[in-house]
């Protein structure tokens, strides 16, 4: 969260759990979009995992605020910089959701650009 947690989200999780790939000099330049930066995320232990728990848990809460007439839920998530772990992860969560009955997916990556 080098740019702060994002004041619209209604829901934030956090993937500073899994090893960052920008310490990792063949990694550091590409982004969570590029398949080897991707692979090398969501093969760490505990993601795959988390990110199927965490949508499971997302669909209740989804379906929730569809009959309570809310049209949009911002679910942010974040790691130290934006570009690598929390990019992965959105990609494979927003997959994930896309197949929910009455969901739209629209995915943005806040900070990847916004690098230094």
């Amino acid at each position: 969260f080098k740019y702060g947690v994002p004041t619209d989200a209604d829901l934030v999780a956090d993937m500073r759990f899994i090893p960052n790939p920008f310490w990792i000099p063949e990694l550091r330049e590409g982004s969570g979009l590029d398949p080897e930066v991707s692979d090398f995320v969501l093969s760490q232990e505990g993601a795959r995992e988390f990110i199927s728990t965490y949508a499971a848990a997302l669909e209740p809460v989804l379906a929730g605020f569809q009959r309570e007439n809310k049209r949009h839920a911002t679910i942010a998530v974040g790691c130290t910089g934006g570009r690598h772990r929390s990019v992965a992860a959105v990609e494979q969560l927003a997959t994930i959701i896309r197949g929910l009955p009455g969901v739209a997916v629209n995915v943005k990556h806040r900070d990847l650009g916004r690098e230094s």
